[in-house]
């Protein structure tokens, strides 16, 4: 996986959540460009059309990343249909807002099994094949909100923060085998996120207005309107997973990297001022 001017492998992928947004945009960029691609959601209606238009290099298939069994069952088709996989995309998911007083365990339960648990084992599923290939990529979709915490969407930062632990652990469990791992936090981009991949508490708490209350019609008010372009932000992804060393975390968006920059510039003053006395906690040293 070289960026250069020359022709690239052709790879096989498998991505998760197909059916839209950065899902259905990563699928038709790769198999445009001539890769196959296991191209997956829950209902594989939504997806068939790749499977009409690209018959030699698309695979569609019906993945609910929670349901026990799917993710195995999705990469024995690749190894079957392609022999392999170059690339694992995770990137299934939904958001939450509401504050955590506010959401129940029927509403933040099932974010968890598709943002966390399935992607653990859909990771799980693939790393076998990947690690027989020799090399490969994976990567798990986070969000800014993987990396910066803000009221009203607590839970969904916790599921995603989740990831980003998850696979700084893992990007050091399988270099030894030359597979890389790709950490990706868009900012706002002009999806569905906003729209049908996103769940509001059932409960609102009138305590809650000025806080989690503001997200929640923030969130209502700006669906569709989003600067970040979709197809430029999977541009520079793909453009990072064909890079021979390519960035554990890659940020999207410039609201992306002005949050993280506010986030690292408040934690560096934070330990400065306290740096004195909590390094100062150790035993004392007794007298030889």
């Amino acid at each position: 996986m070289q960026a250069t001017g020359n022709p690239l492998p052709v790879k096989t992928w498998l991505i998760t959540g197909c059916s839209g947004g950065f899902g259905r945009i990563l699928s038709e960029a790769a198999l445009s460009r001539g890769d196959r691609v296991v191209v997956t959601a829950r209902n594989a209606d939504s997806i068939r059309d790749f499977a009409e238009r690209y018959p030699q290099q698309a695979l569609a298939i019906s993945l609910d990343v929670t349901r026990t069994g799917d993710a195995a069952a999705a990469v024995a088709q690749a190894e079957k249909r392609f022999g392999g996989i170059d690339i694992l995309v995770n990137n299934a998911g939904f958001g939450l807002v509401g504050a955590v007083e506010e959401c129940e365990p029927a509403e933040y339960r099932p974010m968890f099994e598709t943002n966390l648990f399935g992607l653990i084992e859909m990771t799980r599923a693939a790393l076998p094949v990947l690690r027989r290939g020799g090399g490969g990529r994976i990567v798990n979709f986070s969000s800014i909100g993987g990396i910066t915490g803000r009221m009203g969407v607590g839970l969904y930062n916790a599921s995603k923060f989740a990831v980003e632990g998850l696979s700084e652990a893992l990007a050091e469990e399988v270099a030894p085998f030359g597979i890389k791992v790709i950490i990706l936090e868009p900012g706002a981009f002009r999806t569905e996120f906003l729209g049908r991949s996103i769940s509001v508490a059932g409960t609102e708490i009138e305590a809650y207005r000025d806080t989690s209350g503001r997200t929640r019609r923030f969130s209502e008010a700006n669906n569709g309107q989003q600067l970040g372009d979709p197809v430029r932000g999977i541009a520079v992804l793909i453009e990072a997973i064909d890079s021979d060393d390519p960035p554990l975390r890659l940020a999207l968006g410039t609201d992306a990297y002005e949050r993280i920059r506010r986030k690292i510039a408040r934690l560096q003053a934070e330990m400065d001022v306290w740096e004195r006395k909590a390094t100062s906690t150790g035993f004392e040293e007794k007298p030889v």
